[in-house]
């Protein structure tokens, strides 16, 4: 693996403990990682820092006040992006524990105290915060949502801030998305968390700041998030005016990706008003637009990973578990399940349709064991959005109490103190 001129590799800065230092401005851990990085031992640390190593030992374990001119002498000689720390170039003494960082890292909690200034962005501030919210996004898939959500609230304060600071400089218009990106992220932790008026929150902050951005198709991406998010939780005509608007904002001419995704949202708010026609047609739409997009190159940002014939049969497979098509969602997810591999925690969510279309069919063994694989994957991933679809599988289900179904029962009870 390369590094770079501070001898630490490209990812140093956003891999999971130093975003996560970062965020709280934890200087003992940013100092760990960076020593574990260049494999040396502690003394070796403190040689390079040119403290003693009984000072640096204090520190990594805490229990050593630091300044704020020893915070930025320690920021400059590893090599820490001073926007990233938050910490500035003004001196000023400031004794402050390492439990006391929080204060400052969460920038919109206090104002800033007039000894500390802060630098201005760069060019590689935008790239910076944008890999700060890929790293999150990559450890979303396998991690509980409440051990992310801390952090990237942090971030989102982080780039609102970073934004501010490039408002005369060229590089506003660069740093403008990555608060769209963070916020909207921040939402769907706070989805799976079922902190449902948090996570609405920062889907419409989400959605002003692309607008602000002037992205039409940023804003676009983030409206249908939240049209997606809305028909998920049960509004589906509200989900559908913002299908209606996040259209309008894609343009006359929409790249095949973002017709294809908008027109499967809008067939799922369809499907939950029950008009079949409306839902088919959709659908019929997000096929061509399909078979548009397989001939592109690659996906237009912000969409990461193209729309395929796969992710159109997992849309196609929900649309009919909504319009009471069981046998038609079976083969639909059958088709899915063939060339898409879904994360831990969404191939629970998937388990749980699959579920619902197999109790509708009358497979009702079949239909508790996939939902009891669903409700082992939302314990073992703290997930309560999972949790939560799997008690609304079980209310909805008014046949007789078998041996399996009881079974299922004490397990989810058992929930009750997760």
């Amino acid at each position: 693996m390369g590094h770079d001129g501070n001898g630490l590799p490209p990812d140093f800065w956003a891999r999971p403990p130093v975003v996560s230092a970062l965020a709280e401005c934890d200087m003992a851990t940013i100092l760990d990682q960076v020593r574990s990085a260049r494999g040396w031992t502690q003394g070796q640390l403190a040689d390079f820092l040119g403290y003693s190593q009984s000072w640096v030992s204090k520190v990594l374990r805490g229990r050593q006040s630091l300044t704020v001119d020893q915070i930025r002498d320690l920021a400059r000689q590893v090599g820490i992006p001073q926007y990233l720390l938050r910490i500035g170039d003004v001196g000023g003494e400031d004794p402050t524990k390492r439990r006391d960082f929080s204060k400052i890292a969460f920038l919109a909690a206090m104002p800033v105290a007039p000894s500390i200034s802060y630098r201005s962005a760069d060019e590689t501030t935008a790239s910076s915060l944008a890999a700060i919210t890929g790293a999150q996004r990559r450890l979303e898939a396998e991690t509980p949502a409440r051990e992310l959500a801390r952090g990237a609230v942090a971030h989102v304060e982080l780039t609102k801030r970073a934004l501010a600071r490039s408002a005369e400089t060229p590089f506003a218009v660069e740093v403008c998305p990555t608060v769209s990106e963070a916020a909207g992220f921040a939402a769907w932790l706070h989805a799976d968390m079922q902190d449902i008026g948090t996570a609405r929150m920062f889907y419409r902050f989400a959605v002003d700041s692309a607008r602000r951005a002037e992205h039409p198709l940023l804003e676009a991406y983030m409206l249908g998030s939240l049209a997606a998010f809305e028909i998920d939780h049960d509004d589906p005509q509200l989900g559908l005016t913002m299908v209606a608007q996040a259209r309008a904002q894609a343009g006359s001419n929409p790249p095949a990706t973002a017709r294809a995704w908008l027109a499967c949202i809008e067939a799922l708010g369809h499907a939950g008003r029950r008009d079949v026609m409306a839902a088919l047609n959709c659908l019929r739409e997000a096929e061509i637009a399909v078979a548009q997009s397989e001939r592109a190159s690659s996906p237009p940002w912000p969409w990461v990973f193209p729309f395929d014939p796969g992710k159109l049969a997992g849309y196609r497979a929900l649309v009919m578990v909504r319009l009471g098509r069981p046998h038609d969602a079976v083969s639909a997810f059958a088709e899915s399940l063939v060339s898409v591999r879904p994360a831990a925690k969404q191939q629970a969510l998937l388990m749980l349709e699959i579920a619902t279309a197999r109790r509708m069919a009358g497979e009702v063994d079949e239909a508790f064991t996939l939902a009891g694989e669903a409700l082992k994957a939302g314990v073992v991933y703290s997930s309560e959005r999972v949790l939560h679809r799997v008690r609304r599988f079980r209310r909805d289900y008014e046949g007789p109490p078998s041996l399996l179904v009881r079974d299922f029962d004490d397990r989810l009870r058992a929930t009750s103190t997760f």
